[in-house]
């Protein structure tokens, strides 16, 4: 008669707690629902950002602005025409006028005009090094956004099964309490950890919610009902570098040193665009004057045809400053290219560091403590539910479980982070998610 009493208080634990745990996964559902959520994979992700950043778009203006620059480098100076007249009167007549015309031209010596648009070449060279510069960074800080709102979302099933699972706990220790199986302090224990964790998943889930946004920042969206939801993988990394390898390709591929040169190409050719312009240019003049007297009908006096040459006499070449800072800004751009190179490789060797502790750490967890401590914790439910053990071990057993998840994912994404570093110190990008 007893044990049947016990088969049956059993059942009706049993039957209790499928049915709250039915009830609990539709009322997060509803939770996860309250927003119009649109599916977004990584590739697409990053399509939308390079199609629609704003700031990106800005960028690409200065692009725009320097081969305009080309433009304008190559246009050749203009000649003048000056057209004058003149009269006498006297008595309220005119007794005669002149009339002459004159067309004069700058002609540049010592290649100016070269020099100005190989000037406005590197100039654009600059300019599209920059703006590949910019992008690398992007891109990168998007991947970043990316894999942060793919770890909140994980990190929010995370609590969202501790929850679910204290919640069952709970509502299971109150039929139990009811039936005289447990004490009143166990079951307000269970109820009181329930609660903490709801608190817990609510700021877990705003957390969460907010990252989706940063999405949506960076592709220069706003839709105020709807999110971008990551669908991308959150596994384990297996990307293999060689660090003599990634050194050479940081060297000839990164974009920032790339600008660096074009910056040193840059003042070489402005050095050079100063030293032409201080060649003198020659002033070249051609015209013809006629003067007309008034004899009754106005008729030819004189005409006058001249040519001539105008020199400067460039005086203040004796000033050598212009050139001065000329060869101050090379020398300034060569320490600067070599700086950034010595700062290339050391990032490449700091990144590559970094990533290989961190898939270690990762390659750690992946050995089995996961799985053990979901044993732990499954066995310590199991026990207390046929009051064998304590809710403390039950609770402990949790905590445990709970932050091994966490760490787990937040190594995870740390990996992947060191990986994005890694692939911008080097100047390279495969990185699929």
């Amino acid at each position: 008669m007893f044990k049947n009493k016990n088969i049956l208080v059993m059942k009706r634990i049993g039957l209790s707690l499928i049915i709250l745990f039915t009830l609990s996964n539709y009322a997060f559902s509803q939770m996860d629902s309250s927003f119009n959520r649109i599916n977004l994979c990584y590739n697409d992700y990053l399509k939308m950002v390079v199609s629609g950043n704003l700031e990106y778009t800005a960028e690409k203006y200065n692009v725009n602005i320097a081969d305009a620059k080309i433009q304008v480098a190559k246009v050749f100076q203009n000649p003048f025409l000056a057209i004058d007249w003149s009269g006498n009167k006297e008595d309220n007549s005119i007794n005669g006028y002149s009339f002459s015309a004159e067309i004069s031209k700058t002609i540049e010596l010592g290649q100016k005009r070269k020099a100005r648009i190989n000037l406005a070449n590197s100039e654009s060279l600059l300019a599209n090094a920059l703006l590949e510069d910019y992008l690398r960074n992007l891109i990168a800080d998007a991947t970043l956004d990316y894999l942060d709102a793919l770890k909140q979302n994980y990190l929010f099933e995370v609590m969202l099964n501790s929850y679910q699972m204290m919640k069952d706990l709970s509502d299971a220790d109150s039929i139990r309490l009811s039936l005289g199986s447990i004490k009143a302090i166990d079951a307000t224990q269970s109820k009181i950890e329930a609660g903490v964790l709801l608190n817990d998943l609510f700021q877990i889930d705003a957390d969460r919610k907010n990252s989706f946004l940063t999405l949506s920042t960076k592709t220069s969206i706003y839709q105020k009902d709807t999110i971008f939801f990551p669908v991308g993988k959150f596994d384990k990394v297996e990307k293999v570098f060689v660090l003599n390898e990634l050194l050479t390709t940081a060297l000839n591929s990164r974009a920032d040193l790339l600008a660096a040169k074009s910056n040193l190409t840059y003042n070489q050719s402005f050095l050079t665009l100063t030293k032409r312009e201080r060649i003198p240019d020659i002033d070249f003049k051609v015209g013809s004057s006629n003067a007309y007297l008034n004899t009754g009908i106005f008729s030819p006096a004189a005409t006058e045809v001249y040519a001539g040459i105008a020199i400067p006499l460039k005086f203040s070449n004796l000033n050598k400053g212009e050139i001065k800072i000329a060869q101050f800004q090379i020398e300034q751009a060569e320490l600067l290219y070599k700086q950034i190179e010595i700062k290339i490789q050391n990032e490449v060797v700091q990144a590559y560091n970094q990533y290989m502790s961190l898939c270690k750490q990762v390659e750690n967890y992946n050995q089995g403590l996961l799985e053990q401590s979901k044993i732990v914790l499954n066995g310590k439910v199991y026990s207390y539910s046929r009051g064998e053990t304590s809710l403390l071990e039950v609770l402990n057993a949790q905590r445990t479980y709970n932050d091994l998840q966490t760490s787990y994912y937040e190594t995870l994404y740390n990996c992947y982070a060191a990986l994005v570093e890694l692939e911008k110190a080097v100047g390279i990008w495969d990185i699929e998610l």
